[in-house]
């Protein structure tokens, strides 16, 4: 994977990858549905490392990492279908943060 890739270069990949199959995108619900399938399988391994709810024998392990590319996967392509631009997005809600929880957090002492 080249390592400069930016948001909306990896959006432009996945839309891509989608339109090279007949089927192309799922519809919304069904897209809602699987990111909310992946938020799960994240939750899962998430207990599973860091919670009291350790898996089963015979219950796979997968990496915190696999299950956050694979919900990221799906939130592009949900993002695509919708038209919505990720990096704007983003950008626009880092600023609400930004101004909202401005003088919410305990700020952290600059080193000199």
């Amino acid at each position: 994977m080249e390592a400069n890739r930016t948001l909306a270069h990896l959006q432009k990949e996945i839309d891509e990858y989608i339109n090279g199959f007949e089927e192309g995108y799922f519809p919304p619900m069904e897209l809602l549905a699987r990111l909310t399938e992946e938020v799960g399988e994240l939750s899962r391994e998430v207990q599973h490392v860091y919670g009291t709810k350790k898996k089963k024998s015979g219950e796979a392990v997968r990496s915190l990492a696999e299950e956050t590319g694979d919900l990221f996967f799906v939130l592009i392509c949900f993002a695509n279908a919708q038209g919505i631009d990720l990096e704007e997005s983003l950008v626009s809600v880092l600023n609400k943060f930004k101004e909202r929880d401005a003088d919410r957090w305990t700020k952290k002492e600059e080193k000199q």
